[in-house]
């Protein structure tokens, strides 16, 4: 780490406004599973030094200091009431000589949009499905359980996945209330997969799941300052998962480390039945997840830097750094200037989106169980009013109501706005850069450092009148339904930022691989201080 050329920016507080410099005084003790991976826990369960049952007790006394009390981060919306249960059956399975494999006895959080048929809830962050039951777990939680892994709880998110009314507030839902960034709790945690952002960031767990239609896992990583895996469209099944727009939904891991988030998305991937998507996952594929990742990946990679419009000088002087970090590693770094056709494809995106919640949602409602009243987007949208102080105090559901009054799959304008998409992300996009380039893979700052939670009139004392600037590099890939990594790369006024790694289908290993060179060269990843800002509250005089 000495002499990197990343170094300087870790401290980057010191060139805007001084950072503070203890920890908050509601931090807790220190935590004897900081940082820990998946592989070092399995050791130490091998070895007969840890039970599941004592990891799962851990985290959720570290839930209980943290989440529930100290900095109250309120990134878990449940814990799971059989947790301790499950951890007890797999160490009886590990004392009789049966291991799942690298997740057993590992505890992993949920993203509440993801359905699990237990004892609980599965809402989407909203107080119109408190009560309604799926009758499955969702095909990603059944390969989990499968894997070994214990079901810790369920975290917070942007309701409806940040899908529901214009000016949404990100990290907040009806029914979890607002989730705060580990690093700074007046600022945002970036959603929609926010709880299991910040869940991960402060070791409440060892994993979490988030999902993502266009940035939902990727921003929010970065933001939180940890690993995050958005996969090809089909590497992970979406059966089971509440939706907003199945040509672009998917979930994938949320780590502390570029090795575990391969771990977990090996044990994610598989075909399903259910899923149409899933049948052209590659042969190989799992089994090349699960494999070591391959050292000095970026010896003689040929990676395309994509520019974000109107970056902030602090960005671009970060982004700088760590594309010098790359060529330092080996890597031709190729200036490709900004994504061609991104501004046009984002309001084609927007009419998917209206098209396919409708349909979506709908279809997802009928699978549950005869005690919802919620039988159709129609009804979210009544119980929303009629629930008005609880789920929309802060902002409304134009999002939904736009989404209600689109018509079939069949119309010209959803046909057309989904072939948009479609070309300017992939043949117009990422493929036609790969081929003119001859790329590896393409990267760009995953996204800006974390906004302040709050809206106000007053300028962001950071960042200026309109907060950090500088545009999301996940929408191409979000598009495309194309695979992208964050990785930690530095961080401003002590706030986290990413560097985004994304390329064409399948081609997740080679992502990760050059991620985990980037980590391990950078490791720029730092833990949380639970700050109550980033700036010195001013002296009273």
């Amino acid at each position: 780490m000495k002499n990197h050329p990343l170094l300087f920016l870790l401290t980057l507080s010191t060139a805007l406004l001084p950072a503070t410099e203890t920890t908050s005084p509601g931090a807790p003790a220190p935590f004897p599973f900081a940082e820990a991976t998946i592989e070092q826990l399995q050791t130490r369960m091998q070895a007969g030094t840890l039970t599941a049952h004592a990891l799962t007790a851990a985290y959720l006394a570290r839930i209980a200091a943290l989440d529930r009390a100290g900095p109250n981060l309120n990134a878990v919306i449940e814990i799971n009431p059989d947790a301790l249960a499950l951890a007890d059956q797999l160490d009886g399975e590990r004392a009789a000589g049966k291991v799942r494999g690298l997740l057993h006895g590992i505890p992993v959080l949920l993203k509440d949009n993801i359905a699990t048929a237990d004892r609980m809830e599965t809402t989407a962050g909203s107080l119109a499905l408190v009560g309604a039951k799926p009758l499955h777990d969702a095909a990603l939680v059944a390969r989990l359980r499968q894997a070994g892994a214990v079901i810790l709880g369920k975290t917070n998110l942007s309701e409806w996945a940040n899908f529901r009314g214009d000016r949404s507030v990100s990290g907040w839902s009806g029914r979890g209330g607002q989730t705060h960034n580990p690093y700074a709790l007046d600022r945002s945690p970036s959603g929609s997969s926010s709880g299991s952002a910040v869940a991960v960031a402060a070791n409440l767990c060892v994993v979490a799941i988030g999902t993502e239609t266009a940035g939902s896992i990727i921003v929010p990583a970065s933001t939180c300052g940890i690993v995050g895996v958005k996969p090809t469209l089909g590497l992970v099944s979406r059966t089971g998962i509440i939706p907003i727009a199945a040509s672009f939904d998917t979930a994938g891991p949320m780590t502390r480390t570029v090795r575990d988030a391969a771990l977990v998305l090996a044990a994610l991937a598989g075909d399903d039945a259910a899923e149409a998507a899933t049948h052209e996952l590659p042969g190989g594929l799992r089994e090349s997840l699960k494999a070591p990742l391959p050292a000095n990946a970026l010896k003689g990679a040929r990676l395309g830097y994509v520019r974000i419009a109107q970056v902030q000088p602090n960005l671009d002087q970060a982004l700088g750094a760590a594309l010098q970090s790359l060529r330092d590693a080996g890597a031709e770094v190729i200036e490709v200037g900004e994504f061609p056709g991104i501004d046009q494809a984002r309001g084609q995106m927007l009419e998917v989106f209206y098209y396919e919640m409708k349909i979506g949602l709908n279809a997802y409602l009928a699978t549950l169980g005869p005690e919802t009243r919620m039988k159709s987007l129609a009804d979210l949208i009544t119980f929303n009013d009629e629930h008005w102080a609880q789920e929309q105090p802060l902002f409304g559901q134009q999002e939904f109501v736009r989404a209600q009054s689109k018509g079939p799959l069949t119309e010209p304008a959803y046909l057309n706005a989904l072939a948009a998409c479609r070309r300017i992300s992939r043949s117009e996009g990422i493929d036609a850069l790969r081929e003119r380039y001859h790329l590896d893979a393409l990267v760009a700052l995953a996204n800006t450092p974390a906004k302040l939670i709050a809206r106000t009139e007053a300028a962001d004392p950071l960042f200026g009148p309109h907060g950090p600037s500088g545009d999301s590099g996940c929408l191409p890939a979000a598009l495309a339904g194309y695979p992208s990594v964050t990785v930690p790369m530095t961080a401003v006024a002590g706030l986290p930022v990413g560097l985004l790694f994304y390329g064409g289908a399948w081609t997740e290993a080679k992502l990760l691989a050059l991620a985990a060179d980037f980590e391990a060269r950078t490791q720029a990843r730092r833990e949380p201080r639970f700050l109550p800002s980033v700036l010195k509250i001013p002296v009273a005089k």
